[in-house]
């Protein structure tokens, strides 16, 4: 039965004594009284509370104590005291029992309620995917259902319209609405060779598109499914809690023993009064609100991390993020574009591009894209080229007609010669951050390609942010140190370690770690030795080329501002987790002693029905504070999509 049926039954069975004890002034009881109130109560304790005494008995059996034990123990008590007393024809306090038991029940069902709109809203996407789609079959366009659509399936998408799945835009172009899944509040412009995102909104145009994800592939499946694995996780720091409620629960059974030995044998009480004084001390000590303290802030965290884009992997990564002390860059795709592209050419265009785009032309290096980019752009049209050879780790020559062509990176100035005015510019071009292309025909260089892969626009701000709040900002590239420290000065960046090979980046990682905590960012894929090696690996994503395995931190957009919100928004949520626990601490902490009568001569006591409300309303508080991170502000002075 689920918790809102159990407490919806408790409230009713009991709400007839409530009557009674509302009324008794007046001289109303209950038809049966004592005996009505014992088969009320004993319906409640069957129904309500049956799941409290198994899981305490089940504790029991295996030497622990947790939460529902103090549960248990309390409303088991008053009810079987009730039952003696009742016989023995003294005075019974069923509806202690049963109020307890619908207190309770009332926070739980509160929690559940809470807890459900917390983590359902990421959820709440998948109903908001397409539920058809426009694909070609046999030359025809047909209307088919979402679940009918295969890989390799082309679709058109009218302006207006959801796309169905993940895919890459074959013709046409529009812009589209990707907020549901990036949170990039600004509509994303998109042509032939891009990709779309399943269940985003077409704004502008009509397009086709091939399927290259469905149903659990798809980026936004995948979305809802880490951070459903977030919110189900744990950080450390519950082990800890788990370790304290092992020692707090039988610490205050032998303090509810106490308070009623103290009571009873010291101080003369009733059995009766010394019984509700030991009964609420357990009541009001049951620490439901430490077991809600950790996972409800980790489910509001990052459900809000998930609907800016940041997908947080779980509960580790949170309590990580507050020690960083270093954030680690990859420089390509990372910190520039990723795309290369040609800024400069020395000597003939015409002819240097003709040479460059013979040679490259089967190139798939990023430099060889970007160079037949440019000459596509010109309007070159290379001739086949014959006879290519490597030159080992400098570039690549052929016979082009009669003559030897070549092209490479600077360590061909080993074997060729540059004229003072081409050596000069190089050096220039080099100290712009570009690097440079040599161009070759009949051992001599004829003119040079400066190629560029340029900083983002957001890149500078965000790492401005992360100096300001603190953080050591390095640069960890492959690249040369001339163009590595270039781009570094043009972002901001405090230290640079370049010439690095792919496979040593972890070894560096590690070297940095001596120093502090590490989180690295990177690319997800190239990059996943040294994101699984820092304390936090952050990986940048893009669309549905997204590394989900490589880091604890995955960020869809390709935007460092994203690494700001994230770092921040884990500190919230772990400072969040904190303050939960200390304040369930102490509520129970206070609680305890005037639940004991210790300040019962100056009027401050707490009945057993009473204490399950006050521990009820705890559970309630904690909850509420973890909600409240929905409202949180960022003092990050990015420009936060939620700020």
């Amino acid at each position: 039965m689920s918790v809102k049926n159990r407490f919806v039954f408790s409230l009713v069975v009991s709400f007839p004594m409530l009557i009674e004890m509302l009324l008794q002034p007046f001289g109303f009881s209950l038809p049966g009284h004592e005996w009505t109130m014992f088969l009320l109560t004993t319906a409640v304790m069957i129904v309500s509370a049956g799941p409290f005494l198994r899981s305490a008995w089940a504790a029991f059996r295996h030497h622990h104590a947790n939460m529902d034990t103090l549960v248990a123990v309390g409303t088991a008590t008053a009810y079987f005291y009730s039952i003696y007393a009742m016989l023995n024809h003294q005075a019974v306090f069923y509806e202690s029992a049963a109020f307890v038991v619908t207190f309770i029940l009332l926070g739980q069902y509160f929690e559940d309620k809470m807890k459900h709109s917390a983590s359902g809203a990421v959820e709440k996407l998948l109903d908001l995917q397409a539920k058809d789609a426009e694909v070609m079959r046999d030359g025809q366009l047909v209307k088919i259902p979402l679940t009918e659509v295969v890989v390799g399936d082309l679709i058109r998408v009218k302006p207006g319209q959801k796309i169905a799945v993940d895919g890459v835009i074959t013709e046409g172009s529009s812009t589209i609405d990707e907020s549901m899944v990036t949170g990039e509040s600004m509509p994303v412009e998109k042509r032939a060779g891009d990709s779309v995102i399943g269940a985003t909104m077409n704004n502008t145009g009509t397009f086709m598109f091939k399927a290259n994800k469905i149903g659990n592939d798809t980026l936004l499946s995948q979305i809802v499914e880490m951070v459903k694995k977030a919110q189900t996780s744990h950080a450390p720091i519950q082990k800890t809690v788990d370790k304290i409620a092992d020692i707090f629960v039988p610490t205050v059974l032998i303090i509810a023993i106490l308070t009623f030995f103290t009571w009873y044998v010291l101080l003369g009480a009733s059995v009766v009064n010394a019984m509700l004084f030991a009964v609420s001390v357990v009541i009001i000590a049951c620490p439901c609100a430490l077991g809600i303290a950790t996972p409800t802030a980790l489910m509001v965290g990052t459900g809000r991390s998930a609907k800016m884009g940041i997908l947080i992997k779980n509960g580790e990564v949170l309590e990580a993020a507050n020690t960083i002390k270093t954030v680690v860059f990859d420089k390509t795709g990372t910190i520039t574009n990723g795309k290369p592209k040609v800024t400069d050419i020395v000597g003939d265009e015409t002819q240097v591009l003709t040479i460059a785009a013979q040679l490259e032309a089967a190139s798939e290096h990023p430099l060889a894209a970007a160079i037949m980019d440019r000459a596509n752009a010109a309007g070159v049209t290379p001739t086949a080229a014959t006879n290519f050879q490597a030159i080992q780790g400098k570039g690549v020559q052929a016979q082009i007609g009669a003559q030897q062509a070549f092209i490479g990176n600077d360590k061909l100035l080993n074997d060729y010669h540059l004229t003072s005015d081409l050596t000069q510019q190089m050096t220039q071009l080099q100290n712009e951050a570009k690097t440079v292309v040599l161009v070759g025909l009949s051992d001599q260089v004829i003119g040079l390609i400066a190629i560029q892969d340029a900083p983002k626009p957001t890149s500078a701000t965000a790492i401005a942010e992360l100096k300001a709040q603190g953080l050591r900002t390095v640069m960890l590239t492959g690249d040369n140190e001339l163009v590595a420290q270039a781009i570094a000065k043009q972002v901001g960046i405090d230290q640079v370690i370049a010439d690095v090979l792919p496979g040593d980046k972890a070894d560096h990682v590690k070297q940095l770690q001596t120093e502090g905590p590490v989180a690295f960012v990177g690319d997800g894929i190239n990059d996943a030795p040294a994101l699984t090696t820092a304390d936090i690996g952050i990986a940048m994503g893009s669309g549905t080329d997204i590394a989900i395995e490589s880091g604890g931190i995955v960020l869809v957009k390709n935007d460092l501002r994203d690494v700001v919100r994230a770092l921040e928004l884990s500190r919230k949520t772990f400072n969040r987790i904190k303050l939960n626990l200390f304040w369930a601490f102490i509520y129970n902490t206070l609680g305890i002693p005037v639940a004991a009568g210790l300040f019962f001569g100056i009027g401050l006591s707490l009945s057993p029905e009473l204490a399950g409300l006050g521990m009820a309303l705890s559970s309630l508080s904690v909850v509420a504070s973890s909600l409240l991170l929905n409202k949180s502000k960022l003092t990050t002075r990015v420009d936060a999509q939620e700020a």
